[in-house]
C-alpha cells in the first residue's frame, strides 16, 4: 500500500477542525504519549492493515537510525516477543521530521541482531491528527504544528 501523493510534499499548515472527536482509547488499545500529544496507536495499525490509512512505506537503515535515536530503554522481557518483520509506524511530528511512535522494540531487536533494515510506514501529520485521544492535545499540536511551519 504505497501512496505516492504523500512522498516529498511540504508540509502544509493545520487548520482546526471545530468538529474534532478524539479517537478515544478503548481498554486495552495501545497510545503514545509524547507529552500532551496522545495517539491510538491500535486505531493508526487497524487503520493501516485495513488500508483506510495510507502511509508512505520506507525501509529504515536499522544502524543509521540506531546511532540518531537510540534511547537504549526498552523492557527487556517484551523484546523476545517482538517481531522484527512487523513495520513499524514513523509520524511526522515536526514539519518534515519523523520520529517512530511504534516499533521501537523492533528496532532495538533489529539492531541486536545485526538485521540491516526493518519496513515501516510514514504518515503526514495532516493524516496524524485523526488520532489524537484528546482534544486538547489535539489543539495544542495544532498550534505547535503551525508556529513550526512560521520558524521555517
Amino acid at each position: 500500500m504505497k501512496s505516492d501523493n504523500l512522498k516529498f510534499m511540504p508540509s502544509q499548515k493545520l487548520r482546526r477542525k471545530k468538529d474534532f472527536a478524539p479517537c478515544e482509547a478503548l481498554e486495552n488499545d495501545e497510545v503514545y504519549n509524547l507529552g500532551i500529544f496522545q495517539f491510538n496507536i491500535s486505531r493508526i495499525s487497524e487503520h493501516i492493515q485495513k488500508g483506510i490509512l495510507a502511509g508512505e512505506q520506507e525501509d529504515i537503515d536499522v544502524v543509521k537510525w540506531y546511532h540518531l535515536h537510540c534511547t537504549c530503554k526498552v523492557n527487556e522481557l517484551h523484546l523476545h516477543k517482538v517481531d522484527t518483520s512487523d513495520p513499524v509506524i514513523q509520524a511526522e511530528i515536526s514539519p518534515g521530521k519523523f520520529e517512530i511512535i511504534d516499533g521501537n522494540h523492533r528496532l532495538e531487536k533489529a539492531y541486536r541482531n545485526q538485521i540491516h533494515f526493518i519496513p515501516s510506514f510514514k504518515i503526514l501529520a495532516k493524516q496524524l491528527v485523526n488520532y489524537f485521544t484528546q482534544e486538547n492535545g489535539y489543539v495544542a499540536f495544532v498550534n505547535y504544528w503551525n508556529q513550526k511551519l512560521k520558524d521555517i
